[in-house]
């Protein structure tokens, strides 16, 4: 058999973990200033938006948590892959948290459109206008051209968080101007189906990884794994991924070579394509043909 490891993510695990970590804080002090802004002047809105970054801020802690854990805690023998499924454990627990808040919002904005109440302008849209721009400048810290799951989660949350603090800011500019209270509690519920959509976004993915759905077409590599030269056959072609960062596969490949050297470069080729293919950690079985049938390589 023949084993393939790629390390070259760890430079950016080490950033992912920096990045969530500079993020939570940044939006723990976002969260404090928009409960005290949204208590002191009765905007439903932006306690709706408050509560968002705080659950928010807490799934940015997690996520950090568990990406440092995954960045120093050394594989064994136990622990085969280290605790790099925890990134995918709390980016599928983060967006569970999500729900529930998309509900107590909706709860929340029931009773104030039953009993609408006055709201300060100038304060409440200094406060929304504060945490529009904690958050851009939180997405744009992370944002990049690869991103960890966490990452990705951290960055639905932010795209969320801004569209909260931009309906805190229409909906009390549209009060002030045309006294239609009503518009505080219908904002809000703009804001919690949002939060809900990041929730299934979060969800699917980490749930995809959990379950252990392969990442890419594996029917399409197959056949281009059968398409190389001395390849016979493909079976028990498995592809999955540990996290977002490692993904996994494993292959019985029917090599109809002829010499060992061959045979050696088959697997060279197989393990090439793979690595092509975003496989970072790939694991392939040689067998001979013999008489138009495969049987398992002992001499390889």
């Amino acid at each position: 058999m023949g084993h393939d490891h790629n390390h070259t993510n760890e430079g950016h695990h080490s950033s992912s973990a920096g990045k969530l970590r500079t993020v939570s804080i940044v939006n723990l002090l976002g969260f404090v200033l928009e409960l005290i802004g949204g208590l002191l002047f009765g905007s439903i809105t932006l306690l709706s938006d408050a509560f968002h970054m705080f659950f928010d801020a807490t799934a940015y802690i997690l996520a950090y948590t568990s990406a440092h854990f995954a960045e120093n805690f050394e594989a064994d023998r136990t622990w085969n892959f280290g605790l790099h499924r925890l990134e995918t454990f709390s980016a599928f627990l983060n967006g569970t948290l999500l729900i529930p808040m998309a509900g107590y919002i909706l709860w929340e904005s029931y009773h104030r459109f039953l009993n609408p109440s006055s709201i300060g302008t100038i304060p409440t849209l200094a406060i929304g206008g504060a945490g529009l721009l904690i958050n851009v400048v939180s997405a744009l810290f992370l944002h990049g051209e690869r991103m960890s799951l966490n990452e990705k989660g951290a960055f639905y949350h932010l795209m969320g968080d801004a569209a909260g603090s931009i309906a805190v800011i229409i909906s009390v500019t549209t009060i002030h101007f045309t006294g239609l209270q009503v518009v505080d509690p219908i904002a809000a519920v703009a804001v919690a189906t949002l939060i809900f959509w990041s929730a299934v976004r979060v969800i699917r993915g980490s749930t995809s990884i959990l379950l252990q759905k392969s990442p890419i077409d594996s029917d399409a590599l197959k056949k281009d794994i059968e398409s190389l030269p001395n390849v016979y056959e493909v079976r028990d072609l498995r592809v999955w991924r540990l996290c977002s960062e490692i993904t996994i596969g494993s292959a019985h490949v029917c090599d109809s070579s002829t010499a060992l050297e061959e045979s050696s470069e088959t697997r060279r080729a197989v393990r090439e394509l793979m690595r092509r293919r975003g496989i970072d950690h790939a694991t392939i079985e040689m067998e001979e043909k013999v008489e138009g049938s495969c049987h398992h390589e002992v001499a390889h």
